[in-house]
Protein backbone atom coordinates (compact mmCIF):
# COMPACT_ATOMS: atom_id res chain seq x y z
CA UNK A 1 0.00 0.00 0.00
CA UNK A 2 1.14 3.54 -0.57
CA UNK A 3 2.05 5.76 2.34
CA UNK A 4 0.51 9.02 3.55
CA UNK A 5 2.68 12.08 4.22
CA UNK A 6 1.68 14.74 6.75
CA UNK A 7 3.03 18.24 7.17
CA UNK A 8 3.17 20.62 10.11
CA UNK A 9 3.82 23.79 8.12
CA UNK A 10 5.83 26.63 9.59
CA UNK A 11 7.57 29.54 7.94
CA UNK A 12 10.92 28.39 9.37
CA UNK A 13 10.46 24.61 9.31
CA UNK A 14 8.06 21.99 8.04
CA UNK A 15 7.72 18.89 10.16
CA UNK A 16 7.05 15.80 8.05
CA UNK A 17 5.56 12.49 9.17
CA UNK A 18 4.79 9.34 7.22
CA UNK A 19 2.74 6.18 7.63
CA UNK A 20 4.14 2.71 7.34
CA UNK A 21 3.15 0.92 4.09
CA UNK A 22 0.10 -0.64 5.79
CA UNK A 23 -0.99 2.78 7.10
CA UNK A 24 -1.13 1.61 10.70
CA UNK A 25 1.59 3.68 12.37
CA UNK A 26 2.57 7.33 11.93
CA UNK A 27 6.27 8.09 12.32
CA UNK A 28 8.23 11.32 12.21
CA UNK A 29 10.22 11.49 8.99
CA UNK A 30 12.14 14.75 8.88
CA UNK A 31 12.10 18.52 9.18
CA UNK A 32 12.88 20.68 6.16
CA UNK A 33 13.05 24.36 5.33
CA UNK A 34 9.93 25.49 3.42
CA UNK A 35 12.01 26.41 0.36
CA UNK A 36 13.39 22.85 0.23
CA UNK A 37 10.12 20.99 0.82
CA UNK A 38 9.01 20.33 -2.78
CA UNK A 39 12.43 19.04 -3.79
CA UNK A 40 12.55 16.85 -0.67
CA UNK A 41 9.14 15.36 -1.50
CA UNK A 42 10.15 14.77 -5.14
CA UNK A 43 13.18 12.77 -3.96
CA UNK A 44 11.03 10.86 -1.48
CA UNK A 45 8.55 9.93 -4.21
CA UNK A 46 11.35 8.37 -6.26
CA UNK A 47 11.52 5.53 -3.74
CA UNK A 48 8.09 5.48 -2.07
CA UNK A 49 4.49 5.61 -3.26
CA UNK A 50 2.35 8.24 -1.54
CA UNK A 51 -1.44 8.09 -1.62
CA UNK A 52 -2.28 11.38 0.09
CA UNK A 53 -0.94 14.49 1.75
CA UNK A 54 -2.27 15.67 5.11
CA UNK A 55 -1.65 19.30 6.03
CA UNK A 56 -2.05 20.77 9.49
CA UNK A 57 -4.79 23.41 9.43
CA UNK A 58 -3.77 26.38 11.62
CA UNK A 59 -6.75 27.50 13.68
CA UNK A 60 -7.44 29.96 16.48
CA UNK A 61 -8.99 28.75 19.72
CA UNK A 62 -12.45 29.80 18.45
CA UNK A 63 -12.03 27.68 15.30
CA UNK A 64 -11.35 30.56 12.92
CA UNK A 65 -8.28 30.54 10.67
CA UNK A 66 -5.07 31.73 12.29
CA UNK A 67 -2.70 34.23 10.70
CA UNK A 68 -0.45 31.39 9.53
CA UNK A 69 -3.24 29.80 7.48
CA UNK A 70 -2.25 31.87 4.43
CA UNK A 71 1.23 30.34 4.54
CA UNK A 72 -0.15 26.81 4.83
CA UNK A 73 -2.50 27.54 1.90
CA UNK A 74 0.48 28.71 -0.15
CA UNK A 75 2.27 25.46 0.65
CA UNK A 76 -0.86 23.54 -0.34
CA UNK A 77 -0.90 25.36 -3.69
CA UNK A 78 2.74 24.44 -4.30
CA UNK A 79 1.96 20.80 -3.50
CA UNK A 80 -0.97 20.82 -5.94
CA UNK A 81 1.19 22.25 -8.72
CA UNK A 82 4.07 19.82 -8.14
CA UNK A 83 1.93 16.73 -7.40
CA UNK A 84 -1.49 17.26 -9.01
CA UNK A 85 -2.59 13.63 -8.71
CA UNK A 86 -2.04 13.33 -4.95
CA UNK A 87 -5.10 14.40 -2.94
CA UNK A 88 -4.76 16.71 0.05
CA UNK A 89 -6.57 16.63 3.35
CA UNK A 90 -6.56 19.24 6.10
CA UNK A 91 -6.49 18.40 9.82
CA UNK A 92 -7.02 20.87 12.65
CA UNK A 93 -3.59 21.32 14.21
CA UNK A 94 -4.63 23.16 17.36
CA UNK A 95 -2.65 21.89 20.35
CA UNK A 96 -0.37 19.61 18.30
CA UNK A 97 2.77 21.58 19.17
CA UNK A 98 1.83 21.57 22.87
CA UNK A 99 1.09 17.85 22.69
CA UNK A 100 4.45 17.31 20.99
CA UNK A 101 6.23 19.29 23.70
CA UNK A 102 4.49 17.24 26.40
CA UNK A 103 5.47 14.00 24.69
CA UNK A 104 9.08 15.17 24.55
CA UNK A 105 9.00 16.20 28.22
CA UNK A 106 7.74 12.76 29.20
CA UNK A 107 10.30 10.98 27.05
CA UNK A 108 13.16 11.46 29.48
CA UNK A 109 15.40 13.26 27.00
CA UNK A 110 18.09 15.64 28.19
CA UNK A 111 17.07 19.29 28.38
CA UNK A 112 19.14 20.22 25.32
CA UNK A 113 17.40 17.50 23.29
CA UNK A 114 13.97 18.57 24.56
CA UNK A 115 14.56 22.11 23.30
CA UNK A 116 15.17 20.94 19.72
CA UNK A 117 12.41 22.74 17.77
CA UNK A 118 12.83 20.44 14.79
CA UNK A 119 11.90 17.50 16.99
CA UNK A 120 8.74 19.33 18.10
CA UNK A 121 7.74 20.00 14.47
CA UNK A 122 8.28 16.37 13.44
CA UNK A 123 6.30 15.06 16.41
CA UNK A 124 3.52 17.58 15.72
CA UNK A 125 3.32 16.27 12.13
CA UNK A 126 3.15 12.75 13.54
CA UNK A 127 0.26 13.72 15.81
CA UNK A 128 -1.55 15.32 12.85
CA UNK A 129 -1.07 12.17 10.79
CA UNK A 130 -2.10 9.82 13.59
CA UNK A 131 -5.29 11.81 14.13
CA UNK A 132 -6.03 11.72 10.41
CA UNK A 133 -5.54 7.95 10.31
CA UNK A 134 -7.81 7.45 13.32
CA UNK A 135 -10.63 9.58 11.92
CA UNK A 136 -10.37 9.02 8.14
CA UNK A 137 -9.71 5.52 6.97
CA UNK A 138 -9.03 5.90 3.24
Amino acid sequence: MPRILAFDYGTKRIGIAVTDPLQIIATGLDTVHPLDAIEYIKKYLLTEQVEAFVIGDPKQMDGSDSDSKQHAKGFSTLLKKAFPTIPQYWVDERFTSKMAQQAIMQSGLKKSDRQNKERVDTIAATIILQYFMETNRL
